[in-house]
This record gives structure tokens, sequence and C-alpha cells, in this order.
């Protein structure tokens, strides 16, 4: 048994993130050395048969059907939110009132309203808070943020992003419920514009410095769909794509785009950014991988290089295996988890923080905003 101190999760959901979440807690503390030790105390959702079985697979201690009984429960000290988005300021409320931490998914709240009512309670609390924004985590996009603070770049020209999928094209799908709930906007917030873009504002704003203001357009292509909770035919008010220009305070400009409709895509997040002495450019799809342009080498043999992050002197990457061999997806969580822990220490917040994910929620209020009024929007705040 480790003598270390434990840090007592409660979990809410036990969906896709649940499980990502679940396994990082669970992995972190064979691979990193933390002053705290997580423990998987509690797991919650609403369906009594799903969350035993989940508790029983995942190895927590103990399961509850109401998340209010589990932020009262005086054994748990980090309240973690994967639950849908319309549950986050409820909850995140609760836990920072109880003295709880707080770790939720993204996008922080449905709107920067709520968000903005999550990051004052957690610091009128004083309690420990992150967003799960975990691309920013992927070694080789860490790596990119290194080399940008470095100035290998130069001035920043360019940033371009994507993240596009296609699983709702059918309109056969329907909205609503526990497995499309990204479809309703009363549960979501907004559909690619806080889903998928949120991810790519946020890791833009960290490797790139604020954005000021926005020029936006959406669609929704399929107008209506059958209601999953009541069977009843009504309007789809979630955003099918989206797809914006932005200016960031240095003065850079950079094009955003993200939809459900591009067929052959099921999670193709890319980016690249242009600088007046180097380039980089990053694919989800190939997430070990860093292309990396320096004009400053020689004309002959200039060119893109193809860095394989698997190094030890690279991000994150001396505490896995050795040189060559790759790591995945699940991995950014147990990174984002190590550093959240680590930082419970005495040192600075980890990153991103309530207030960093609030920021995220302008952008994409202005985004949405902009669509609507067909103008250029600053975003506020």
């Amino acid at each position: 048994m480790s003598s270390k101190q434990p840090l007592r999760v409660g979990m809410v959901g036990i969906g896709f993130m649940g499980r990502t979440h679940s396994n990082a807690f669970r992995q972190v503390s064979q691979f990193f050395d933390l002053p705290r030790r997580p423990v998987l105390q509690a797991i919650c959702a609403r369906s009594e048969g799903p969350v035993q079985a989940f508790a029983e697979n995942w190895g927590y201690a103990s399961h509850e059907t109401d998340w209010r009984k589990l932020v009262a429960r005086d054994d748990i000290d980090l309240i973690d939110i994967a639950s849908p988005n319309d549950t986050h300021l409820d909850i995140a409320l609760a836990a920072a009132a109880a003295g709880k931490m707080v770790m939720c998914e993204k996008p922080l709240g449905r709107s920067a309203a709520e968000s903005l009512q999550m990051v004052e309670a957690v610091e009128k609390a004083g309690v420990a808070n992150m967003v799960w924004y975990n691309y920013r985590r992927v070694p080789a996009v860490t790596l990119a943020k290194q080399l940008i603070d470095e100035g290998k770049l130069g001035k920043i020209f360019h940033y371009r992003a994507k993240f596009l999928q296609d699983w709702t094209i059918s309109k056969d799908l329907p909205q609503g419920g526990a497995g499309l709930w990204r479809l309703d906007k009363s549960v979501a917030g907004s559909g690619v514009t806080g889903d998928l873009l949120a991810h790519c504002i946020d890791t833009a704003m960290w490797l790139n410095g604020g954005i000021t203001e926005v020029s936006a357009m959406t669609e929704t292509f399929i107008k209506e769909r059958t209601h999953t909770l009541t069977g009843a035919v009504q309007p789809v008010t979630i955003d099918d794509a989206s797809a914006f220009l932005a200016r960031f305070d240095n003065g850079s400009l950079a094009t955003f785009e993200a939809t459900r409709y591009a067929r052959g895509h099921k999670a193709l997040y890319t980016l690249e950014i242009n600088g007046e002495k180097a380039s980089i450019a990053w694919d989800l799809h190939d997430l070990h991988r860093l292309q990396y342009f320096d004009h400053s080498e020689s004309g002959r043999t200039r060119g893109w290089h193809n860095v394989h992050i698997t190094d030890g002197d690279h991000p994150y990457m001396k505490h896995w295996w050795v040189p060559g061999l790759q790591i995945g997806y699940e991995h950014t969580f147990i990174h984002q988890a190590a550093d959240f822990i680590a930082a419970l220490d005495g040192g600075a917040a980890a990153s991103p923080t309530f207030r960093e994910g609030l920021a995220t929620d302008r952008v994409t209020d202005a985004v949405l905003a902009s669509a609507e009024s067909r103008r250029w929007e600053s975003v506020t705040g």
C-alpha cells in the first residue's frame, strides 16, 4: 500500500469520457512520480445497473445515482465532471461550495455566462480546478508549444485548424438521449462549435495567444429529427458545420473549420502554424509526429522534417517506453491527470484552468453570434 496521500476521486458520468478519465486515474501513478495517489472512490450515474457495472469494471470502491450525494460525501477530495454539458454548471457550483477540487470535461459551460459562474465559484472557494482539453497533452503538440515559446518560428503570420467528422449525416439519426445528447441544443449548448471547435480554439490560444475578433458562418443541414426521449419530430437547433476567420492579439490571421458532414472523416483534427522563420503542422491521425520546416537550413536540403516524437527528450516520453515506440490518444488524459496532481504540491495551477476554459467559451459565443449577425464580432472579456 502506498504511503503517499490519497486523492479520492468522485466521478460523474460513465460514457466515453468517463472511461477515458477513469483510465487516466488508474494508470497515472504507475508511470509518474506524483505527490498524491489517485483512488477511484466513487462513480456516479443515474441508472443503478449501468453505474454498478461500471464501478465493478473500473475498480471504483462505491457508486451513487445522485451526484448531490456524491458531492456531499466527506470521503471525496476531487469531483470530476464527465457528464453531459447541461450538468456541468450545477455540479461544479455544488462541488466548489463543498470545498472539493473540480475537474470538468469541455466545453466548461453551455455558454460563457455559465462558465463565468463556474470560474467565480472555484476561485471564491480557492479550490484546484481544470478543464479536460486533452489535446494540449499530445507530446507533439506540447513540443510545438515549446518551439513557439523558444522563438523558433519567429513572428507568427497564420494559424489554421480543422476538425472533421461524418457521424451525423444520416437523416434517420435521432437527437437527444444518452447517446445523442450532442444533437440537442438544450443539453449541449451548441453543435460542432462547442464540441469540436472548442478543442481547436483552446489549442490555438495556448499556442498562439488570445483571439480578438471572429467572422463566422454555421449551417444545420438536416432541419428536423425525431427526439429519442419524446418520439416527436423536432427542429434541430445545433450547428452541424461551423467555419470562421479570426484575428489574434499578435496580429496573425486564422481559419477554423469543423463539421460532422465530412464523409470519410471520423476525427480529423489538424493544425498548421506559419511563422517568419519556420512552420509547424500536426495531424491527430498521426499524433506522434510533428511536421517542422526550418527556413534557416541550407537551401539544398531545406524541407519539411517528419519528427517522430518517441524519445526521452520529447515532452512526457521519458515516462513511457523506449525510443521508437509510440503512445496514443488515451495517454493524453494520463498526462493531464499527472499535471493536475503535480500542481497540487504547491506549484502553479495546472493549465487549462476554469478561467482559461471561460476564454475559449467566450470565443465560441462570439462565433455563434457572428454566424447569426453575419458580421465581425469582438471576443468580449
